[in-house]
């Protein structure tokens, strides 16, 4: 009965439009009623989820990427790009693509990325000659590196998450997962995301002919020289170094993440405020409320999942998925595929954060018997979460890009499939090649990391 509360009540909640925070919240209240538990306990469980010191990170990071969107750092990032691969076939595309990832690496969070890149680069993408779901798609797409970054705020969700997880694989005892193995991690998987991105785009761009003007004529620029690329790499590279100070400092143990984080908001205060000259008193205000409201919205999903998390274990649904899923298989290709697939079902109707706080409790025990670590899980898992950003009909990142490029969900949903195409690669590399996102942090910490 409790669980017939929990699940029908969570579904309907959705149905009816409530946001995934409220509708988690609701739904769990309900079923403490249905079993005729305290609702102490709920709240104690909220604020539990709530306080952990390790997710002042959160706000930190969230923060840097908000002062680094309002502060010009995306405009020097699009014109080193631009520079660099603007005269290719399709140049604008791969430009985008580019600076995409690399402001990924700045702000940390698609959405971010999305809006800063998007805000720039959609609207000079349509002028020159691009169709405007050609430029929505590259950008949406590309700016999924966000989520891998050492930046993304989501790692640190997923690092909670995954604190308890336990095992032993090849004789390595598993015991919780560690941020900096994350951040690292995820560094080759983003690389590859921006090679099959640069072939996608450059793919549509020859089967399309862009760019071309209303005539059919062909709009191809022609490169500016390395010293303009030189020029603007050096415009550029104070704000990239944001990913530098964040590796440096949690690879060399002088801080921890949070620490991290802390620094990377007091270097982008500075870069913006003294050696841009950017930052305005608007614009610093602008990002303060930004930060504060996106940080509200994430730790309320963060007390509700941790609520919910309590009633799973309380009604053993992770005992029952994984009993059913066993019963499935005990292949273990077969066992990741399903997981995989359920995984990329679920992220068509939850937000990332709550994804995360909820399918990996129920995931990650399993992955871990078998054989498949916490870091290299939790990349499968923010992959394919991510993938549920551009997908309708959630897809938070699609709206924003469809909102910049002024055109409808579905139509930039019909050219999409050679990005979808990208992110799956990854996702299976990740998930049947191991060393695909374990051998750099394996290499970097000199212990390995599973």
């Amino acid at each position: 009965m409790a669980l017939t509360v929990l699940c029908v009540g969570f579904v309907l909640l959705l149905l009816l439009g409530v946001p995934v925070a409220i509708a988690i919240g609701l739904s769990c209240l309900a079923t403490f009623a249905a079993e005729g538990l305290p609702f102490e306990t709920a709240v104690q469980m909220m604020v539990s989820g709530m306080n952990v010191f390790s997710f002042l990170a959160i706000p930190f990071f969230i923060f840097s990427g908000e002062l680094m969107l309002h502060g010009g750092i995306a405009d020097r990032i699009v014109a080193f790009a631009r520079s660099l691969v603007g005269h290719w076939k399709g140049g604008l595309g791969l430009a985008n693509v580019v600076a995409s990832t690399l402001f990924g690496g700045v702000s940390g969070s698609p959405v971010a990325d999305t809006s800063a890149m998007g805000g720039v680069m959609i609207p000079i993408m349509k002028r020159e000659g691009y169709s405007a779901a050609y430029a929505v798609n590259v950008t949406t797409h590309a700016s999924l590196s966000g989520a891998l970054m050492p930046t993304s705020h989501n790692m640190i969700i997923y690092a909670f998450a995954a604190q308890g997880a336990a095992g032993m694989i090849a004789g390595q005892a598993i015991k919780g997962v560690s941020i900096g193995d994350l951040m690292f991690a995820g560094l080759v998987p983003v690389f590859w995301i921006m090679a099959c991105m640069l072939v996608a785009a450059y793919w549509q761009a020859r089967r399309y002919g862009y760019p071309r003007s209303e005539d059919g004529r062909s709009l191809v620029q022609r490169f500016p020289g390395w010293g303009e690329v030189l020029r603007t790499f050096i415009a550029s590279v104070p704000g990239l170094f944001v990913i530098v100070i964040i590796l440096a400092c949690v690879m060399k143990g002088v801080t921890t993440a949070t620490e991290a984080a802390a620094i990377a908001v007091t270097y982008s205060l500075l870069l913006t405020v003294l050696i841009y000259r950017t930052m305005t008193r608007e614009r610093l205000i602008k990002s303060l409320a930004k930060a504060s409201k996106t940080t509200g919205v994430i730790l309320l999903l963060i007390g509700v999942s941790n609520m919910l998390r309590y009633q799973m274990a309380y009604l053993e649904i992770p005992e029952v998925i994984e009993h059913a899923l066993l019963t499935a298989t005990h292949e273990p290709w077969l066992m990741l595929l399903y997981i995989n697939i359920i995984q990329v079902v679920l992220g068509i109707f939850l937000d990332m954060a709550a994804h995360i706080l909820i399918t990996t409790p129920l995931f990650l025990p399993l992955a871990i018997q078998m054989g498949v670590g916490p870091v290299q899980f939790g990349m499968m898992l923010l992959l394919n979460c991510a993938l549920g950003l551009v997908h309708p009909p959630v897809g938070s990142v699609q709206f924003v890009g469809c909102a910049i490029g002024k055109i409808s969900i579905g139509e930039a949903t019909k050219t999409a499939w050679p990005y979808y195409l990208a992110i799956f690669t990854a996702i299976n590399l990740v998930t049947y090649v191991p060393h695909f996102s374990t051998w750099l942090p394996t290499l970097i910490t000199g212990h390995p990391v599973l």
